[in-house]
């Protein structure tokens, strides 16, 4: 990682940068791809896969999302849809296929953003946000959207009690066109003998009771999903006609329960870690044994010491709760990070490193040649999840595009 980086041929000058292989992505991806649409089902239309670029694509940049999901479909928004997103809907500048959790929200995608009831514009939607590789299908005059229904997590969607009313009002609206019905899990990561450990699989029933409803009502519910990342991994019963990988989209497994499901989920599924997060270091000096470090001196030197300082601190999406607990990869070596991590810079112990200079590259997580420091294992060493450090990442660093 010596010398200067470049980012699509313009050079990057600042001593923090977040690099993100597309190489992996892809390969990730195809991994996916692959791997739930098996050889023995010999399905007619292989399984559909929707990247989850949430989050900035969970840190990495949403063009890297993109650009990884080439002929796949991507999610966009996972969350609230305001006004204005519906009349993009509308009008498909969005190239999506929003996905409403309430018919009235169905209905004001349909109208631009308008209230053709009169009623709260605060009308909540869930934006799935769905493409193909390059723009909207055909040039419908009606409105594609995905409904999403609530089966226990009891934060978006509607009641799978409703379906039949949405089916009335459905039938009201011609300017929309039902393309696809979903659902989220809640646990899909727990397999304990417990309440929760048990969720999954009641969600999955209340989610086909209501697609099955739906059905005998003469509608076609279009495309089916509901396996987020642990599902897909684990619960090949719920993968459905499409599938949405968040995390391993990215290279990380969820933590799961029991632990020892993880390390059998990693065995099935290989993944590739795709964003590095580095520094330089722009400062060596040399500590007493005695002296303190950084903020409060909450690390105090036992030995005469070699402190190294990186251009990166919590602002830029090193994780505070590191101060003292974590380490970064330096010349393949894994380096303690010493004393209260500041908003602009951190501080590493680099004494058993031979030769280390100033303008040296230390990787907070990701690979550094053929070492790897996983940002899910960075995570459960401070008690947070994989998702919490990459979402982090501050929009001041650049993100640095690799094959």
């Amino acid at each position: 990682m010596a010398g200067r980086q470049k980012s699509l041929g313009k050079e990057v000058r600042r001593p923090v940068w977040a690099e993100v292989s597309l190489g992996a992505l892809t390969y990730n991806l195809e991994a996916i791809r692959k791997y739930v649409n098996p050889q023995h089902e010999k399905r007619k239309e292989p399984r559909k896969i929707l990247c989850i670029v949430k989050g900035n694509g969970y840190g990495h940049g949403g063009a890297a999302g993109s650009q990884g999901a080439g002929e796949g479909w991507v999610g966009l928004v996972w969350g609230y849809l305001h006004r204005r997103g519906c009349r993009c809907a509308a009008e498909r500048r969005a190239k999506a296929d929003p996905g409403a959790d309430e018919f009235r929200a169905g209905r004001r995608i349909a109208a631009g953003g308008a209230r053709p009831d009169g009623g709260d514009s605060s009308l909540r939607t869930i934006g799935v946000a769905e493409s193909r590789g390059g723009g909207w299908r055909g040039g419908k005059k009606r409105v594609p959207f995905h409904l999403k229904i609530d089966t226990g997590m009891n934060r978006l969607g509607i009641a799978s009690g409703d379906v039949e009313c949405f089916a009335r009002q459905l039938g009201k609206c011609k300017h929309l066109e039902l393309t696809g019905i979903f659902s989220h899990f809640a646990s899909s990561e727990v397999f304990t003998d417990s309440a929760v450990g048990q969720q999954t699989r009641e969600q999955e029933e209340r989610f086909y009771a209501a697609v099955e409803r739906l059905r005998g009502l003469g509608i076609d519910p279009g495309i089916v999903h509901l396996a987020n990342s642990a599902a897909i991994v684990t619960r090949p019963e719920t993968w459905a006609d499409m599938v949405r990988p968040g995390a391993i989209l990215y290279g990380y497994h969820p933590g799961y329960d029991p632990a020892e499901k993880r390390e059998e989920a990693e065995k099935r599924l290989p993944l590739k870690p795709v964003m590095s997060l580095r520094s330089r270091i722009i400062s060596l000096r040399n500590v007493p044994a005695g002296a303190g470090v950084g903020y409060n001196a909450t690390f105090v030197a036992k030995r005469p010491s070699r402190i190294g300082v990186l251009a990166a601190g919590y602002g830029d999406g090193i994780h505070r709760s590191l101060g003292n607990r974590g380490s970064v990869l330096l010349r393949g070596k894994l380096v303690p990070i010493v004393g209260i991590i500041s908003m602009d810079v951190t501080m590493i112990d680099v004494t058993d490193v031979k030769d280390v200079e100033i303008g040296d590259v230390a990787t907070v997580y990701g690979t550094d040649g053929t070492q790897i420091l996983p940002a899910n294992l960075v995570a459960r060493g401070v008690g947070t999840v994989t998702s919490d450090l990459l979402c982090a990442v501050s929009q001041r660093v650049p993100r640095l595009y690799v094959k």
